[in-house]
């Protein structure tokens, strides 16, 4: 019989087909030598492919998967029973800030514990650096301080997996990383020689192994860039295979433009693109969520290679410099905080901060009242009370009108201060979950509820938008099969980035492999309270090294780098 953990799926098929499929398909070893080093026994296995499920065991040799299927008397040097659980090829986190948070807790506790086994960096890069950019990133260092000894983003790839981590790391190059060491933060055009060098820089990144070009296109330097700017670096990326991954230029009101123009990149750099975080932000542009999707499927029918990912919550992570306009942060923070103490200045923002406009995109406006504004992350000791406080609990407290507050405690804390809006509507993020071409990303960093951590309050997503995934949104809202929830975190985001050998259970592939119990995984992460890990996940494997025991971590840290289509290993 089958386990009851098959009932979960919603594409079931009779059960004589799924007892022959793993013989069909994934024969046992044969030989002498009856023995390999791992045997993962009785599991519903779920392959990756968003097929129906089929119970099996998994055998590991090295960092390998050597074997699925009904494996017999092969045994294992450990063996681990997995009666009544499922196991499935570990996640894909398509959207990972946990550069810094890896630096000081290599282990990746609130990312492992969902099953999370590769963290890929985009939006922007760790390298490659000049001096300047170098000592801007030191200076800008809040709870976790690092010393930054790189200049490349392939040395900063080196410098983390040397460290020692739990999880496999890949990385794009940023186009706003690299304009700023041609351009600093010069809101300008390139001429022709610095375009030049920026193309230079990119392929130098695309040989160290990035996965493709990233930019995020609300923030400085990167509002600056063109269409035609960002096609031509992203033509450069191309040529080795890449993907344009961009936190589009609206997902307000002009979404449907920003949308627009990754379809034209995509066109004319023929590249793949996929959108970071895709949602309607602020609710006037809730309604124009349907027609956005329908242009992208439109275009993925005439046969352009775009995707896009989301998380699993109604609320958005940045900073206050989302809620200020582009022109005064021209610069970078030193800059930007010199002109907040202007009182000319200031009044002028007080009145664009709070006038609707074509000119640049505000989640202040978007979020349509202080109050739905929570300040989370401060680098000031003084202002470390102030974290879970929203920005109109602090106005209040402070006397000052919420504009003022924020212009104030950039200045005070030396950053743009860690910021949640809520922008987005629960119904549409149920749309787009159901959309088999959106993957999940958590757009956050990876923590433990201790130490440096508990400095600051993550996003709850940090913890939870793996598991929120298939415990809430598959099992319990039945939104998607757990098959295709499972595909999503992983063949799917694999096959985007060009991965090879990941993202499915096949023989001969990277053992990343997930032992989860699907009646019982859920997130407990809440905006009050976010560091409290997700439950559910029982093992977890990193190229065939066991990292999550029983739900516990292991201390083990076997996470290599995962290079891109371009690499060119240097000698």
């Amino acid at each position: 019989m089958l386990g009851p953990t098959i009932s979960h799926s919603m594409n079931m098929r009779p059960t004589i087909l799924l007892a022959i499929l793993p013989l069909m398909f994934f024969p046992p070893i044969h030989g002498p030598d009856r023995l390999c080093d791992i045997v993962i026994r009785n599991a519903v296995i779920y392959d990756g492919s968003g097929a129906a499920p089929f119970h099996g065991d998994v055998a590991l040799n090295a960092d390998t998967i050597s074997s699925i299927g009904s494996l017999g008397d092969l045994r294992g040097r450990k063996e681990v029973d997995a009666h009544g659980l499922s196991v499935s090829p570990g996640f894909i986190n398509m959207l990972s800030h946990a550069e810094e948070s890896l630096i000081a807790d290599g282990r990746s506790e609130s990312d492992l514990r969902q099953g999370v086994t590769l963290e890929v960096f985009g939006e922007f890069s760790m390298g490659p650096l000049t001096d300047t950019l170098r000592d801007e990133a030191v200076a800008m260092q809040s709870d976790i301080i690092y010393p930054v000894g790189w200049t490349t983003l392939g040395g900063y790839l080196d410098t983390l997996a040397g460290r020692g981590i739990s999880t496999n790391i890949a990385s794009f190059i940023g186009a706003g990383t690299v304009r700023a060491n041609v351009l600093r933060y010069a809101k300008r055009p390139p001429t022709e020689e610095e375009l030049r060098k920026m193309k230079a820089l990119v392929r130098e990144g695309m040989e160290e192994g990035a996965l493709g070009l990233t930019c995020a296109l609300l923030y400085v330097p990167d509002v600056y860039m063109s269409t035609a700017e960002l096609t031509s670096l992203a033509a450069v990326s191309s040529e080795y295979g890449g993907r344009f991954t961009a936190h589009i230029r609206s997902e307000g009101k002009h979404l449907a433009g920003a949308v627009g123009e990754m379809i034209t990149i995509a066109r004319d750099a023929h590249t793949g693109v996929e959108i970071y975080h895709l949602k309607a932000s602020g609710k006037d542009s809730w309604p124009l969520l349907d027609p956005v999707l329908d242009r992208i499927e439109a275009a993925r029918a005439e046969g352009v290679d775009i995707t896009a990912n989301m998380y699993t919550y109604t609320a958005a992570a940045t900073g206050l410099d989302a809620a200020m306009p582009p022109w005064v942060q021209e610069g970078g923070y030193n800059a930007w905080a010199g002109r907040l103490k202007d009182p000319v200045i200031r009044d002028r923002l007080k009145k664009e901060m709070t006038t609707p406009s074509d000119a640049w995109e505000s989640l202040y406006m978007e979020a349509g009242a202080p109050e739905n504004i929570l300040l989370v992350a401060f680098k000031n000791e003084k202002l470390k009370p102030l974290t879970g406080k929203t920005l109109a609990e602090v106005a209040a407290m402070r006397k000052t009108s919420p504009v003022e507050t924020m212009m104030d405690l950039v200045v005070e804390d030396g950053t743009r201060v860690g910021t949640i809006y809520f922008l987005m509507s629960e119904e549409n993020v149920q749309k787009q979950i159901r959309r088999p071409w959106i993957s999940f990303g958590s757009d956050e960093g990876s923590y433990a509820p201790e130490g440096v951590f508990l400095k600051s309050n993550p996003h709850p997503r940090a913890y939870g938008n793996f598991a929120r995934l298939l415990g809430k949104y598959a099992r319990d809202e039945k939104l998607l099969s757990l098959a295709e929830a499972v595909r999503r975190l992983t063949s799917l985001p694999a096959a985007n980035l060009k991965l090879p050998k990941r993202g499915y259970l096949r023989p001969g592939y990277f053992a990343d492999l997930v032992v989860f119990d699907p009646d019982s995984i859920r997130d407990h992460a809440t905006y009050s309270n976010p560091h409290q890990y997700s439950t559910g996940v029982v093992d977890v494997f990193v190229n065939g090294v066991q990292v999550l025991k029983s739900g516990e971590h292991t201390g083990a840290k076997p996470g290599r780098v995962v290079r891109g289509p371009g690499w060119k290993p240097r000698r």
